[in-house]
């Protein structure tokens, strides 16, 4: 059975010269969600542009189910997009927008105004159906973008980060009416966004991009837990990141040589002995304790060798989370942010000198 969306080698280069896209593969499963997430100017938009056929490929294949469709317009493709400015036309009603592509499909009348009818009613629009869009709040004009989208049953609906012109409470509940929204419809989803918690909520797998290129493909557990490339573990979450050498490797266990220490964790992306590597450790797999506690030697017997000793700076209280700042005792600082339950102790206050600990399983070591 062929993939419902396949990029094959896919590379767009500018007039210029000046390469977007480089060599991107992959794979898109029916009914997947699928995010494409990195920095401005990193390529995601342009990839999208380009399944859509706004833009020209400059090398490679796009196939949505085993057809190429390098050649085909963008209006005979079987995609719909969504853009972040909603594209609605002021002087048309609800229902003339949502209609739209359908009339330039030219079904008879019949069958469009069912089909209008059956989408208004799935989006909550139908009472909307004969105001005009430019009287209507940013949440209702997303659902009608939404809805234009899907009446004219794509196999892919491309989305370029359409919640971007909401304020956050909306964006929340339109992020959980999206998810649902997909998933009753089983189509594929292909989501541009530049905002990580977005793509993690929302998306099977997230394609990481920057300058161009693809950096991981991956769960948003994968992603945010098992970082393959130092890009990757900068950019997703808050982590601590140790530079180091690769000393000893085992099926599960990896151990880097630092100016700390020696540190164990889990290898990924094929680290090689004797090579300059990093150890990633997530900023809620860190736990903290007064010196108070106990001895370094006795915390590293529980934490396989993995310890700091540090001293408070700042411990800041945001809503739920705390965020805490330490100083190393050997140098360098780190930055912990998790929930008020783990880390708003009265031991844990400003200048308490404090050791921080991790499990080798709860961290990541990356060829640098």
């Amino acid at each position: 059975m062929a993939f419902d969306l396949q990029l094959k080698n896919v590379g767009k280069v500018y007039d210029n010269g000046a390469p977007a896209v480089v060599d991107f593969n992959l794979n898109v499963e029916k009914g997947e969600f699928i995010g494409f997430l990195g920095p401005s100017g990193c390529g995601k938009t342009t990839t999208l542009r380009m399944i859509a056929g706004f833009e020209d490929i400059t090398s490679g294949d796009i196939l949505i189910r085993g057809r190429r469709i390098n050649d085909i317009p963008p209006e005979r493709r079987p995609t719909s997009m969504i853009f972040q400015n909603y594209a609605l036309f002021p002087h048309m009603t609800v229902r003339g927008n949502v209609r739209y592509g359908l009339d330039v499909k030219g079904l008879p009348k019949a069958e469009r105004d069912a089909k209008v009818d059956r989408i208004l009613d799935k989006l909550g629009l139908f009472g909307l159906a004969n105001s005009l869009t430019h009287k209507l709040s940013g949440g209702q004009r997303q659902r009608i973008a939404l809805a234009r989208g899907l009446v004219v049953e794509p196999d892919i609906l491309l989305l370029d980060e359409p919640l971007g012109a909401l304020d956050a409470n909306l964006r929340k509940a339109i992020q959980a009416e999206l998810k649902l929204l997909q998933r009753n419809l089983g189509i594929t989803f292909v989501f541009v966004t530049h905002a990580q918690s977005e793509a993690l909520t929302l998306s099977d797998r997230i394609v990481v991009m920057n300058q161009g290129r693809i950096e991981q493909i991956s769960s948003p557990l994968q992603l945010y837990t098992r970082p393959q490339t130092p890009f990757v573990a900068q950019f997703i979450g808050r982590n601590t990141i140790i530079d180091g050498a690769l000393s000893k490797i085992e099926a599960d266990r990896a151990t880097l040589s630092t100016r700390f220490g020696a540190f164990v964790g889990a290898p990924n992306n094929r680290p090689e002995i004797g090579r300059a590597a990093k150890i990633v450790i997530p900023s809620e797999s860190l736990d903290i304790f007064p010196s108070t506690r106990g001895s370094r030697e006795a915390l590293a017997t529980e934490y396989q060798g993995n310890v700091l000793s540090g001293v408070i700076e700042r411990a800041d209280v945001v809503g739920h989370l705390v965020q805490i700042g330490i100083s190393l005792s050997e140098g360098g600082s780190v930055t912990l942010e998790a929930h008020v339950d783990k880390y708003q102790r009265e031991d844990l206050v400003p200048s308490s000198n404090v050791w921080i600990a991790w499990q080798p399983h709860n961290a990541t070591v990356i060829a640098a």
